[in-house]
Parts: C-alpha cells; structure tokens; sequence
C-alpha cells in the first residue's frame, strides 16, 4: 500500500504545481505588456484549462478500466507535461490556452485514478486518512509552485515556472512504469486471474472476484454510468456532483485568484503571491486532519462542517481585515477549503461498491470539474469589473450550498449496492449512509473490514 501511496503523491505533487503555477505567476503575466494578456482573457484561459480536466476525468474514469490504471495514468503524466512545455514556448495567449487545455486534459484524468488506485489498495477503515495524505501532495506543488514564481518569475520571467512542468514526464513517467502495480480487479476482468490473485497477495488485499471485477465492454461501461443514476442511488449521485462542483469552485477560483484579489486589495505583489503559498500550507495541515477525522466520525459530517468553515473563512477575508489577521484567515481557511472537496471523494469512494468505484469517482470528478470551469471565468469576472471583494462571498456561497449537498447524501442513499457478475442479487447495508454508520460504530483496534 505505501509504495502505490507514495507513486501517487508524487504524480498528485506534480498536479497541484502544474494547477498552481498559472496563479503563482499571472500577476506577472498581467504585468507583461508585450505578451497580451488581460483579466478577462486569464479568467478565460482558467477555464479552458478546467474544461479539459473536465474532459480527462470523465474519459480516464471509465477508459482506465479497459486498459489499466497504470496505463492510463503514464498517459496523463506524459499530456499535462507536454501542455506545459507549450505553456512555457507560447508566442501569444492563444497558444498559451492550447497549452493549458492540453495540461487540463492530463491533469483532470490524473485525480480520479489516483483516488481510486489509493481507495482500492488502503485498508478499509484508513481509507480517508490514505486519501487525504495523498492529497497533501497537491498542496506541496501549490507550495513548489509559489516559490517558483517567488523565485524565477519576478527576473526570469514567468515561462521558467511553466518550463519546469516538464520534470513528470522524466521523473514520475519510468518510476510508474517500473514500480505501480495494476488493479487486481481490472487484472481479473481481462482474464488474468493468477497476476491478479498475486497482485491482491502481495498487497494484502482480499482475493479478487467477479464481484470487484469492472464491467467489461462499451455495453458494460454504459450500463454502470446509468447504475449511477437508477432508482435508490440517483439522488444520492446527483447531491455528490453538486458537492464535488462547489468544492472545486473554490479550490480553483481560490487557486486562480487569491493572489490577484489580494493585489487589487491593496496588498504588494510579493505578499499577494506568497498568501498562495500560505493557503497551501493550510491544505497540507488540513488533509492529514480531516482525513484522520473522517476515519473516527465518518466523512460526511468532516465535509459538511470543513465547507462551512471554509465560506466563514472567505467572508471574513471579504472585510478586509489587517495584513496579520489575514494571514492568519488565509492558513485557517486553507486547512478546511482544499480538504472539503477531497472529503466529497471519500465519501463517494464509500458510497459506491468496488466495482463502480472508478466510474463513480470518476463521474463525481467530472462533474465537479463544472465548477473549476466556471471559477476562474467568474474570478475574471469580477476582478475586471471591480467587483473583488464581492469575489470572496461569492466563493463563501459556493461552500455553503457544498455543505448543504454533502450533508443529504446519507439521508437518501438507498441501503443497497450493485450485485456483481454471477452473483445473485441481494440486499445489504451499503452507500454512504451505511458506510457512514459503520465507521462510527468500528472499534478503533478492528481488523481491516471489507466494505
């Protein structure tokens, strides 16, 4: 498990400075005359980044079972690294944006992969702190990411901090092919029964059956993205894909934005760029809580209360506090802003069974990535029109209709779960609302239980 843990944290450290980097160094881009750019076009240019995430992860979450977690993610890693090497060679904004659309692509496929390979390979009831320990990873990038720009960007030039981008694809490319090991239940839906029996073996996993084998075919892929949305489970899906919407509306509109809106606050360039590092580092803090906490108390309820919190947070950075008090404001709504939306993905890694799993995360990825399109098209919005400070309760309104969503999922989760192949249909306790009951009830001690 903590080998399959540490490959995915490299690539997501990689992912978060790749996402990061672009609102590191756009006041710089702002400030070059000669290249073009304008508050409305970078809010653009954020959007098409995040419309080709929304693409990659709807694609990756249903392609991976076909040809391999593995596969696909060396994929990802190759097209987000080649879309930042045009980033960092773009002669006008408009092939700057291919670059970003390319790196979206990449970048969106990455997330629900890596969530479902680190769901599939952690134990049971560690399954949120594994996934908020990988998310760490992604707040170290933002973290990278903002000292790049603090380091190369103000004498350089913000293409140096794109250039480095390409590192992935020569760092994590042969150690993924060489180390990941492939999912035993998409092993055993492609007919390689004994590789996936070791597989399982040698990562302490239960032995796989057709139960955790993903649907095979186009007609079997088609079949579990309408099992998503049948009777008893369509609501609970639809209140997912709200949650995971509002969540990256404000992990990207506040990635995008943050030190742009503090600049047009009347903070100087180098402490608006560096708050960026500062909510990051909340974001590290934030994960290694909230999924230690999810583990004891159930990841609904840590979701719920981290969305409120953070749209506290955001209200109150919309008053214009002091410069201490901000940083202050901005560390403590980091620790609760980037952990909501992750804590959306364990619940749903808890609400659908194994063998939906990388669909269901996949489509609640997806989906959300809606709102990472939409936050740094309304982030240009607003910061082209004036309207910053009310940029903030925008955002603080995103958190809170997140944890409204979060919170009903339990409420009308059906207590049932998908029948596998060649097993009978039955019912059992399953969905969020049961996982939810089962965690809170589990003895800190037990032994690893199958879900």
């Amino acid at each position: 498990m903590y080998v399959v843990l540490a490959l995915c944290w490299l690539v997501v450290f990689f992912d978060g400075l790749d996402v990061t980097i672009y609102g590191a160094v756009m006041p710089y881009m702002l400030d070059d005359t000669a290249f073009g750019l304008d508050a409305a076009a970078a809010g653009r240019i954020g959007s098409w980044t995040t419309f080709g995430m929304l693409i990659g992860a709807l694609t990756a979450g249903n392609v991976t079972d076909w040809i391999g977690r593995r596969t696909v993610l060396v994929w990802c890693v190759l097209l987000f690294s080649a879309g930042s090497g045009v980033c960092a060679l773009a002669d006008d904004p408009v092939q700057f944006g291919a670059g970003r659309f390319l790196a979206g692509l990449g970048l969106g496929g990455l997330m629900p992969i890596c969530l479902t390979v680190v769901a599939e390979f952690s134990p049971p009831r560690r399954m949120a702190l594994a996934t908020g320990v990988l998310m760490t990873a992604y707040h170290a990038g933002g973290i990278a990411a903002t000292g790049l720009g603090l380091a190369l960007a103000p004498d350089h030039g913000w293409r140096w901090p794109f250039a480095a981008g390409v590192l992935p694809a020569l760092v994590a490319v042969p150690l993924l092919l060489r180390h990941m090991p492939e999912s035993p239940g998409v092993l055993y839906a492609r007919g390689r029964f004994e590789q996936a029996r070791e597989t399982a073996e040698r990562y302490g996993l239960p032995a796989p059956s057709a139960d955790d084998a993903p649907a095979a075919g186009a007609a079997g892929r088609l079949r579990v993205a309408r099992e998503l949305v049948a009777p008893g489970r369509a609501l609970a899906t639809l209140l997912l894909w709200a949650a995971s919407f509002c969540g990256l509306l404000l992990v990207y509109g506040i990635s995008t934005w943050l030190p742009q809106l503090m600049r047009s606050a009347g903070h100087g360039l180098s402490t608006s760029v560096s708050l960026l590092m500062v909510i990051n580092a909340g974001g590290i803090v934030g994960m290694l809580v909230a999924g230690r906490v999810a583990d004891r108390f159930g990841a609904v309820r840590v979701a719920t209360c981290w969305f409120l919190l953070t749209a506290a947070g955001l209200a109150l950075l919309a008053t214009g506090p002091s410069l201490g008090l901000t940083y202050a404001v901005v560390a403590f709504t980091g620790v609760w802003l980037f952990s909501a939306s992750t804590m959306v993905y364990a619940v749903a890694g808890r609400f659908y069974p194994a063998a939906d799993r990388a669909a269901g995360l996949g489509w609640v990825t997806g989906v959300g990535r809606l709102g990472a399109v939409v936050s740094p098209w309304l982030g240009g919005a607003l910061v082209s029109r004036g309207l910053e400070s009310g940029g903030f309760l925008v955002f603080a309104a995103g958190g809170v209709l997140g944890a409204a969503a979060v919170l009903l999922v339990p409420a009308v989760a059906a207590p049932r779960t998908r029948p596998g192949p060649g097993r009978a249909a039955g019912k059992e306790r399953g969905g969020a609302a049961g996982a939810e009951e089962r965690d809170s009830r589990a003895e800190p001690t037990s032994p690893g239980r199958t879900r």
